[in-house]
């Protein structure tokens, strides 16, 4: 027996995708009574501005979408009933190619080490049973997510523990699926193949994802969580669909295992499988 409690640490790159992937098992855990720890590398400052002003724009000021984005945090954390936030507060990167990801002091500049070593000390004083970041591509090839999945790995190796370690993921079926709300929701035009080729490669095929997490109980709090950051106008389609088609389409929360001593068989419909 341990004299902590069991306890998840999602590591995160902004604020806003605690919400979307891992929203449903943080509101879901919380629950159950496991303590949920929220790491959130970077302070968002490349989001959206007043009025959907992107970096650069006239009206777009990183320090005030920051601010912005703290609050919106606090708020979805909130909804979520996440135990404990920490945040690391690098400097926003910007999506790939964008000149912010050269700049001193951002996320994707930070020697590995450095973020490694500070995520290290989270994970001594919280001691997680279960680690979630993203995999080395950041799902999308987004440079926050690379390094968040970057700095995990390399933290993990600092410590003593051996925790359950997943990466977020999507089946290519939902993907599908995706694709087809974006464009019931949206008013988009006929999307561009390549496009939809683009859409479907991400995520993984059905069979190879290890751990399938059904949270529809708790989506309305992943709901809630996502219209916390309604600031961020990529997650303006997500609301627009309501609480239930949202339910529909998001409950189901996708995962693969890449560290594990439990033995626990997959595939598994349990993060703590093998833990309790």
């Amino acid at each position: 027996m341990t004299d902590w409690p069991l306890t998840l640490m999602a590591v995160h790159a902004h604020p806003d995708d605690e919400a979307t992937s891992t929203g449903g098992v943080l509101a879901q855990y919380a629950a159950e009574g496991i303590r949920t720890v929220l790491v959130t590398c970077t302070d968002g400052g490349c989001g959206d501005g007043p009025g959907g002003a992107k970096p650069g724009d006239p009206g777009h000021d990183p320090a005030a979408v920051a601010l912005m984005r703290r609050q919106e945090l606090q708020a979805s954390c909130d909804a979520l009933k996440i135990s404990d936030l920490e945040m690391l507060d690098y400097a926003d990167s910007g999506m790939m190619g964008w000149p912010s990801n050269d700049a001193p002091g951002s996320f994707w500049q930070t020697p590995v080490e450095e973020g490694a070593a500070r995520l290290a000390e989270l994970m001594e004083h919280y001691r997680p049973d279960v680690v979630v970041t993203y995999d080395e591509n950041g799902f999308y090839g987004h440079p926050d997510h690379i390094q968040a999945n970057r700095i995990t790995t390399a933290a993990l190796k600092m410590t003593d523990l051996t925790p359950k370690v997943y990466w977020t993921t999507m089946p290519h079926s939902a993907m599908q699926r995706f694709g087809e709300l974006m464009r019931e929701f949206g008013d988009m035009p006929e999307p561009d193949p390549a496009e939809l080729a683009a859409l479907a490669e991400i995520g993984l095929p059905d069979d190879k994802i290890t751990t399938w997490v059904d949270t529809t109980e708790f989506s309305g709090q992943k709901f809630d969580s996502l219209a916390a950051h309604a600031s961020q106008g990529e997650n303006i389609f997500f609301l627009k669909m309501g609480k239930e088609r949202f339910g529909e389409l998001m409950g189901m929360e996708t995962f693969v295992r890449v560290q594990d001593t439990t033995g626990a068989a997959i595939p598994e419909n349990d993060l703590f499988a093998g833990l309790r």
